[in-house]
């Protein structure tokens, strides 16, 4: 359980947070060593000046701040803790995976505090938003650009794919919420992923789950039926994202309820990309996706070699320009 300390240090397990940084201590330290200072830049929140509150949410706000002195844009997530207990276990889980994470198809995480009662996460600032967000401007996103934000494509390392495979088989972390609002971009055509809140870290050699949290509508049927899941759950989510992006829409018609939507996904076929519009390529790698049995889902890994990543090799693919100028000015402050 998440709890607050007289020294002002809030502690979730072996998470230590305080005004000066962030920490996790093995079992064998004894007492409470000093946290983690600031990184090299020495980032301290009274040199971040709020310039306007980017996304809300039902445990806190994200604000757009600016390093007083670098003139360097962050995203500071800032979290009250007067929030349910199954919140706090999330924030603190995040922490953990944010603090152990340093992948440049990862949304970087520079410091964590705890002051008064609030968490504050710095976070890199992504400033064209989601895929969400790009889609509501653009409505469908091309197959080659689809292909390269899964995959390296000019000459900028890129992005889902490789941060699954990252997330999986480096650092044993089941994502569990993978959407097109927790996909971020921006002006250099980077692509990357990101909040952690309801991941999962595997420590056993099984590699499953048996949790159930996250978003139902992205969830995959072993999932969503509350069944053991592991890294291969998020490949579903992943096959969903990049359909509803191909296609405009979610790939499942709107449902009513949670158990309408639990049946479609259980009982019914899979989705598919349309033949008649897109490649064979862009369908087999759906289908390679979306296979309602897990073991018949191919993993990160093996989807990175999948033909349609490689069918527009020959072509320039500027994400950078493409999400510059597709929709409207990505940051304005």
């Amino acid at each position: 359980m998440g709890r607050r300390t007289q020294s002002g240090t809030f502690k979730h397990g072996d998470l230590l947070v305080n005004k000066d940084g962030l920490r996790i201590v093995s079992h064998s330290e004894e007492g409470e060593p000093p946290l983690i200072k600031p990184s090299d830049n020495q980032l301290s929140l009274a040199d971040l000046d709020a310039v306007k509150v980017i996304g809300k949410g039902s445990e806190g706000i994200v604000q757009l701040v600016r390093h007083k002195w670098t003139g360097q844009f962050f995203a500071l997530k800032v979290i009250q803790l007067n929030i349910q207990e199954s919140v706090r276990k999330q924030i603190a889980q995040e922490l953990k995976i944010s603090l152990s994470t340093q992948c440049p198809y990862v949304v970087v995480c520079y410091q964590s505090y705890y002051d008064n009662g609030v968490i504050s996460i710095v976070l890199e600032y992504m400033d064209g938003g989601s895929l969400a967000d790009f889609l509501k401007k653009v409505k469908t996103i091309p197959e080659p650009y689809l292909a390269a934000i899964c995959k390296q494509a000019s000459a900028v390392p890129q992005k889902v794919l490789k941060g699954l495979m990252y997330l999986h088989h480096e650092k044993r972390i089941i994502h569990r919420d993978l959407k097109p609002s927790n996909i971020l971009i921006n002006h250099r055509g980077e692509v990357k992923i990101s909040d952690f809140g309801v991941s999962a870290i595997i420590a056993s050699s099984s590699g499953q789950r048996d949790t159930f949290i996250g978003t139902y509508n992205y969830m995959s049927p072993e999932r969503i039926s509350g069944q053991k899941h592991g890294y291969i759950s998020d490949i579903w989510s992943l096959g969903l994202v990049m359909l509803e992006c191909a296609t405009g829409q979610f790939p499942y018609p709107p449902r009513e309820s949670f158990y309408e939507l639990l049946e479609a996904v259980v009982d019914q076929p899979p989705p598919f990309a349309p033949p008649d519009q897109f490649s064979e390529q862009f369908c087999s790698f759906i289908s390679d996706c979306v296979q309602k049995n897990a073991t018949d889902r191919k993993s990160a890994q093996v989807l990175l070699a999948h033909p349609f990543l490689s069918m527009y090799d020959d072509i320039n693919v500027d994400l950078a320009s493409y999400f510059t100028t597709a929709g409207s000015p990505l940051a304005t402050f």
